[in-house]
């Protein structure tokens, strides 16, 4: 089983000074701390210091302090000590529960948006994963389609309940992944890809099928990293 990271010293990234807009300064120094977790631009472990972070966003400590509570209280963060917080690291018990639980929330959530489907906006995604299945892109772009088509879905329901369930568990997965050496692009555009055509035919089991073959493939390939 790997091993978690333990670091010693605060997370070395460089952060590009937020601009002053509408927008509050903590909401936008939360939007981008989320992105740099999310993207594992900070790795599982990582401190990061109040004082040192709002330095290098140029704000003052009260709005970075604000965003950083509001990211403890998701879950992506977990305090320290009384002025440092650290990303937090997902156990295998924890992911393997959060994707039982995406198994139930999504095959359900797909089976309903079968029939309500936005064919257009289904097409566009279809078009965006034979794009990057074609041709050399960063990870995050992967990354990236991959939130927008499973939230897609989620939002295509009619239930206004799974969307924000799904991203939760999406972001604890995403967790989890953080610290795991797990690439299978390839794998993900080929079953997105049939969860698509189920999808344009409006077939909600195919499409229920289609998205548990999915998850499970996800776990499957989890299992095997962990026995290496």
């Amino acid at each position: 089983m790997p091993s978690l990271p333990s670091p010693t010293q605060p997370a070395t990234i460089t952060i590009e000074p937020l601009e002053v807009r509408s927008t509050s300064l903590a909401e936008q120094a939360y939007g981008r701390l989320r992105m740099l977790i999310l993207d594992r631009q900070i790795s599982a472990g990582s401190p990061l210091q109040e004082a040192r972070l709002a330095d290098e966003l140029g704000i003052s400590r009260t709005p970075m302090r604000e965003a950083l509570v509001r990211l403890a209280g998701e879950g992506l963060l977990v305090r320290r000590d009384a002025r440092s917080y650290a990303v937090r690291a997902l156990g295998t018990k924890e992911y393997f529960d959060c994707m039982r639980a995406r198994e139930v929330l999504e095959c359900e959530a797909v089976a309903l948006a079968a029939p309500r489907i936005d064919l257009d906006e289904l097409e566009a995604f279809a078009a965006e994963t034979k794009k990057l299945a074609g041709g050399k892109h960063a990870e995050t772009e992967h990354w990236h389609l991959d939130d927008r088509f499973h939230l897609f879905i989620a939002n295509a329901s009619g239930n206004v309940v799974f969307p924000r369930l799904i991203e939760e568990l999406r972001v604890n997965a995403r967790l989890f992944r953080l610290h795991s050496p797990l690439h299978r692009q390839p794998e993900n555009h080929d079953e997105h890809g049939e969860i698509i055509e189920a999808l344009r035919v409006r077939d909600s089991e195919a499409a229920r099928q289609a998205m548990r073959s999915h998850l499970r493939s996800l776990q499957d390939d989890v299992r095997r990293a962990l026995l290496e």
